[in-house]
């Protein structure tokens, strides 16, 4: 579940100290091009400086959901876990992400909820080898919000192959080669979205 106790938790762990740790979210964030994004603390919670924009997070949402364990954990609508010392029992938590069950090939990713931003919500989907990422916020709305521009984006995209395995071959003269032409022929499709 989203705790903020456990980000900053996890933070003293990572980093030795939570300020040590939003050190290298920042650093991180601007190795991504973040410009815009800048965080004070690990959880989200109001700060002052504490700031970024829609399309930043979609990049990170996007650069993230590479990383299977986080792909993994978002995508996860219902979860277990055994307490350590009373065996036998467990603790259910249940991802608030209503898409996860709603929307066909929904993969996460966040919830949040503050009184000065509103409801905010980063969701991502996948089908037919598209991936689109979605992010509203202070939507009031924010389910159906994103139903509709997923269903929109889902629309509009499509995945073309271009140039089959094999099918593209061209003589390329050399110049201070061996001889005087090469054969270049694609070793796979070549695809965009």
């Amino acid at each position: 579940e989203s705790c903020n106790d456990a980000a900053v938790a996890i933070a003293a762990h990572v980093g030795g100290s939570v300020e040590n740790f939003v050190g290298m979210m920042n650093d991180r964030a601007a190795q991504l091009g973040l410009s815009q994004t800048h965080f004070e603390n690990p959880n989200g919670l109001p700060a002052d400086g504490h700031q970024t924009t829609a399309v930043e997070l979609a990049r990170l949402a996007g650069e993230a959901l590479r990383l299977d364990d986080f792909a993994t954990i978002v995508s996860t609508h219902q979860m277990q876990i055994p307490y350590r010392d009373q065996p036998g029992q467990f603790r259910y938590l249940t991802n608030s992400n209503r898409l996860l069950q709603s929307y066909p090939g929904c993969i996460g990713v966040k919830t949040g909820y503050t009184k000065a931003a509103g409801r905010c919500l980063v969701s991502a989907a996948e089908r037919d080898g598209i991936r689109l990422v979605c992010v509203t916020l202070n939507a009031p709305d924010d389910w159906q919000d994103h139903t509709a521009l997923l269903d929109a984006g889902f629309a509009e995209a499509e995945c073309r192959t271009f140039v089959q395995q094999e099918e593209f071959c061209e003589q390329v003269t050399v110049v201070g080669g061996g001889g005087p032409q090469v054969s270049v022929v694609t070793t796979r499709d070549l695809t965009a979205v």
